[in-house]
């Protein structure tokens, strides 16, 4: 069983930073990735940001350039620094993690991100 604790979010106004964090914990062999979705409303779930065990990032195009996504392998735990936030950045994110011999995707708790003047 794996278990994913995010932390971090909150109010920020526009062209303000917010950070998150997200950990893992429980039963596994090998961290394939790590990243983060976010959720509105009435839409699906998008993506914001991965990043796998090499390192290797991926992001959406809406938060490229503003977004960085980053990780501490050891810890098994994934960050993300927002940057020049964008009331279009406001949704519910959510921590996935996927491991290697594992076909589950895990999914955390969702955290809030509200970006308003």
């Amino acid at each position: 069983q794996v278990h994913l604790v995010e932390s971090g979010g909150g109010v920020a106004q526009p062209g303000e930073s917010l950070g998150l964090s997200c950990a893992a914990s429980g039963t596994f062999i090998r961290l394939n990735y790590m990243g983060w979705y976010r959720q509105t409303p009435g839409k699906q779930r998008e993506l914001v940001a991965t990043i796998n065990e090499y390192g290797a990032t991926d992001y959406g195009d809406s938060v490229k350039g503003r977004f960085t996504i980053s990780n501490d392998k050891d810890r098994y735990t994934v960050y993300l620094q927002m940057n020049s936030l964008k009331s279009e950045d406001t949704a519910v994110y959510y921590c996935k993690a996927n491991f290697w011999f594992d076909t589950s995707e895990y999914w955390g708790q969702g955290t809030q991100v509200t970006v308003s003047s």
